[in-house]
């Protein structure tokens, strides 16, 4: 962090005189209180706190709390203020050491060992009694002065940590630097650095208390007494997993670096530190009080006497390494000698020239079988591509996120990842942001709950170093752009409809997070790979792509042919592909049009092959979910509807195209022949029969993004009708009873009728602007649909009639309603869940609805949420589902950790 405030810059009262430092909570100055003649230290918070009014003000208010803090051993927070856009604290300027510093020395002797602990103890306790929770408690958060420990930053971690809500204490493990030490701060807020003292509730999700200030402690004492941490790791995800699942290793056999001080470990401190380190809240001691008479009896029986005893005096911060022992007498000249002689040695090799050290080699490694899961795809690389993240589906049919360093056999999920499509991680590869439930979501790594960006339809993100985020929308939208901390989504590119796109996709920052390549969506599988820019919705065509497209570090655009993953230069002044494409690997994974690969800012390239021809199979089954005889053929297929007499089905193909459009096809069930029904390189949807089954409909949407509706012979002869659809958008949803009308919806303009034989829409503004999906009951007197209420959806019954009414079926978020049992039941689906639910109504004389029940749950949705993948029949008894192509095995995914074997041969 760049320091700002030059000397002599005045904060109310406080003049600046120089900087200590700068944090991720802000820049720390040393500074004059102009009125009462002392040093102070201030503490200038970051914008994205201050620009907040919410956050402000229960900062001030919390602040006021810690004031309030008398103790000895506390560091005093004097004041909070503002100076124009400015927000600043005020506290005590402590002369000292860090905890941490010390013990880099080695462990502490026994006196000074349970002298500070006592005392750190005595500090807790007073602040817990006044309802303050430190929540990052830490050797870097403890000062060893003359007078003894202070306990830095006291309660200010959940004050400055208001954006992450509830349950989000590990996403302020940058915030919590220590304030007002008097000398140079290092930003030294690493995730497994603030980790290392996190209570397994924490890391869970769950709230801090002063139970977990306490577990924090014990790893404190254990420190000191060891030298050595207690939970370590080589990376965050093997940290964690020690915190949460293994014991410290005893006192007595920790390895130390000193061992006459670890052999005089104190009789009974192994035991208050392991009741400190309990994994369960309510088996730890319960309170900082006991903790501390504890000690003092640890101390007794020790015979050492640490209660009120000053602390011998520190030396500066800069001493990192252990003091030299100085003796006088003939060993000082041999000392000095020597001391002289490593001087010249360290000299020498300064300026001696080193030869050159190539860098190491490119190291190929495969991520095969992950035990407990079924699936494993869409590797996603961390910027500096030593951990490697993947989307993982487990027996149970849940699909989460995983992540494996590269150092490390575990892969690990990431809590709050459930139901996730792709996740996308953080610059800084601390955290990662998905979306679910129609929301931007990011999350820390280590464990707390997600936090909300924002509400926006999509499903990829780019979170570029400028902390802006860039998510795509439904195929036919343009991309977005977000802050990381929050806000709504702007637009961030436009589409280019004169030469053939529909709608953007697969946004990727480049490294200055200002500029990124996006796929510009065309009808087949060939999209238009485009440069944007932040701030400019134009764009400049580079290429084409048949899928998606990635950069890589060292300038490489990476993007597909059919199944080869090709690189080609980037000259990013001119905004152009340079030089011929390289061939990176073949067969890469493919679904429908995108490409399972990934490349870091470091050079790592991850891919996962095979995939290449699989089809979802098409089966029927009964109310239970059950098949009812073989599969009856092949094909992903989507908006599946039975015709009235029950002896074909019409459904929607896509072949590898974008979204869940394609063909329309009708299958006949008897005969078992399948038959394309429309021939065009257009998007066909939501097809439909007519009342009589002798047509069907269906909505197509052309390349320039206007939708028209289709009419055709169900026997596949003739040439299709054309009628306009009201507008860009509209989607077929119900041919009305005794065959007259259609009924389409569009996006947030409600529900209308189209005359099949032409002429005005009708709107049906009894159901309102956020109705979708509407279907009529047989006896044309009621309609079910799905109404958007924000990000929510439900399923609503309305009258059709004069007389206004409407009523809620659904429990939760719920799509894709229709009539079954000649209008006697209806059946939808719950989009988080994935369940088929039933309620039995009566609609003469009015309207009434039974218990909702739960059917069956649904096969994993290959076309993602928003596309109905099954089907049923009038009688309700017989369902035809989409069910995703088996996995002989999870697949493998290959790392490269060095692009440059493959660009650089000869």
């Amino acid at each position: 962090m760049t320091l700002t405030l030059a000397p002599g810059t005045r904060l109310g009262p406080y003049e600046i005189i120089s900087p200590l430092g700068a944090g991720g909570m802000g820049e720390v100055y040393r500074a004059r209180d102009t009125r009462l003649g002392r040093d102070v230290a201030v503490k200038v918070l970051p914008q994205h706190l201050s620009a907040n009014p919410d956050i402000r003000t229960r900062f001030e208010r919390e602040a006021k709390t810690v004031s309030s803090l008398n103790h000895p051993n506390i560091c005093t927070l004097f004041d909070v203020g503002r100076e124009g856009d400015t927000d600043y604290l005020v506290m005590e300027l402590v002369e000292g050491d860090t905890l941490d510093a010390r013990l880099r020395r080695g462990p502490l002797p026994p006196a000074d060992l349970l002298r500070i602990g006592r005392q750190i103890a005595d500090a807790l306790d007073r602040a817990h009694r006044a309802q303050v929770i430190h929540r990052d408690l830490k050797p870097g958060n403890i000062m060893l002065t003359k007078s003894g420990a202070k306990l830095m930053d006291f309660g200010l971690a959940r004050a400055v940590g208001l954006a992450g809500g509830p349950g989000s204490g590990t996403a302020l493990t940058a915030l919590t630097h220590t304030p007002t030490v008097a000398q140079a701060l290092t930003a030294e807020g690493t995730l497994v650095g603030t980790f290392q003292y996190m209570a397994p509730e924490q890391l869970e999700g769950g709230d801090a208390d002063a139970r977990s200030d306490i577990w924090a402690l014990g790893c404190v004492l254990y420190e000191m007494a060891s030298g050595r941490r207690p939970f370590d790791g080589r990376s965050q995800a093997s940290l964690i997993a020690a915190i949460l699942e293994r014991e410290p290793v005893p006192l007595a056999e920790a390895p130390s670096g000193t061992a006459s001080v670890a052999g005089a470990i104190p009789a009974g401190l192994g035991r208050v530190i392991r009741h400190c380190l309990a994994k369960d809240p309510d088996d730890r001691i319960q309170t900082a009080h006991d903790v501390k008479l504890q000690l003092d009896g640890v101390a007794e029986g020790a015979g050492l006497s640490v209660a009120g005893t000053p602390m011998p005096a520190v030396g500066p911060a800069s001493t990192i390494g252990p003091a030299p022992i100085i003796r006088k007498g003939p060993n000082t000249a041999w000392w000095l000698m020597t001391a002289g002689l490593a001087l010249a040695a360290g000299l020498a090799g300064a300026l001696w020239p080193r030869p050159k050290v190539p860098p190491p080699p490119a190291v190929r490694y495969l991520l095969e079988s992950v035990p407990g899961l079924v699936s494993m795809q869409w590797p996603r690389l961390s910027p500096d591509g030593r951990s490697l993240m993947f989307t993982g589906v487990d027996s149970a049919g849940v699909q989460r996120s995983y992540v494996r360093p590269a150092d490390q056999l575990a892969s690990v999920p990431v809590a709050g990842t459930e139901g996730v499509g792709r996740a996308y991680w953080s610059p800084d590869g601390r955290e990662v942001a998905f979306v679910v439930d129609q929301k931007i979501k990011r999350v820390a790594l280590g464990g707390g709950a997600p936090v909300i960006v924002c509400s926006g339809v999509g499903a990829d993100l780019s979170w570029g170093s400028g902390g802006q985020i860039l998510m795509d929308g439904n195929a036919t939208d343009s991309l977005q752009v977000v802050s990381a901390s929050g806000g709504e989504l702007k637009p961030a590119s436009r589409i280019y409809r004169e030469v053939g796109e529909i709608g953007s996709a697969w946004p990727c920052f480049l490294p200055d997070g200002k500029h990124f390549l996006f796929i510009g969506n065309r009808s087949g599988n060939t999209g238009s790979i485009r440069l944007g820019t932040l701030g400019s919705l134009d764009s400049k065509l580079l290429g084409s792509s048949d899928g998606r497209v990635e950069y890589a570090g060292g300038g490489w655009v990476l993007f597909l042919r059919e199944r080869t993953l090709l690189a080609q230069k980037l000259d990013l002044s001119a905004g152009k592909l340079v030089g011929e494409p390289l061939t990176l690997a073949d067969e890469i994974w493919i679904g429908r049009a995108d490409g399972h690969f990934s490349a870091s800012a470091s050079g790592a390239l991850a891919y996962r092959t095979g995939g290449g021809a699989e089809q979802a199979t098409v089966i029927m089954a009964d109310r239970e979910g059950r098949p009812i005889g073989e599969p009856i053929f092949s094909a992903n297929g989507s908006g599946f509807e039975v015709s009235p007499d029950g002896g074909r089905l019409l459904y929607c193909r896509s072949e590898g195209r974008q979204g869940s459009g394609g063909d329309i096809h009708v299958f006949d069930l008897e005969r078992h022949t399948d038959t394309a029904l429309t021939f065009t390189r257009e998007t066909a949807s939501s097809p439909l029969w007519s009342p009589d089954g002798a047509r069907f409909g269906c909505a197509v949407t052309t390349a320039s993004g206007a939708t028209h509706l289709h009419l055709g012979s169900a026997d596949g002869l003739g040439k299709p009708d054309s009628l306009g659809a009201g507008g860009n958008g509209g989607l077929l949803s119900d041919w009305a009873p005794g065959g007259t009308d259609l009924i389409c919806w569009r996006a947030n303009s409600g529900a209308y009728r189209v005359p099949v034989g032409g002429g005005n829409i009708v709107p049906l503004t009894s159901l309102g602007p956020k109705c979708y999906q509407p279907r009529q009951s047989p006896d044309a007197r009621w309609f079910v649909a799905t109404v958007g209420e924000g990000t929510d959806y439900d399923v609503f019954v309305f009258s059709a009639g004069q007389t206004p009414g409407r009523w809620q079926l659904s429990q939760r978020s719920s799509i894709f309603p229709t009539w079954t049992k000649g209008g006697r039941e209806i059946i939808f689906e719950e989009m988080n869940s994935g369940n088929l639910m039933a309620v039995d109504v009566e609609i003469d004389g009015g309207f009434r609805a039974g218990a909702v029940r739960k059917l069956f749950r649904l096969p994993s949705n290959s076309f993602g949420p928003g596309h109905r993948s099954w089907g049923v029949d009038e009688s309700g008894e017989r369902f035809f589902l989409s069910v995703p192509p088996p996995r002989a095995s999870t697949g493998n995914i290959e790392v490269l950790t060095s692009l440059d074997p493959l660009v650089n041969r000869k």
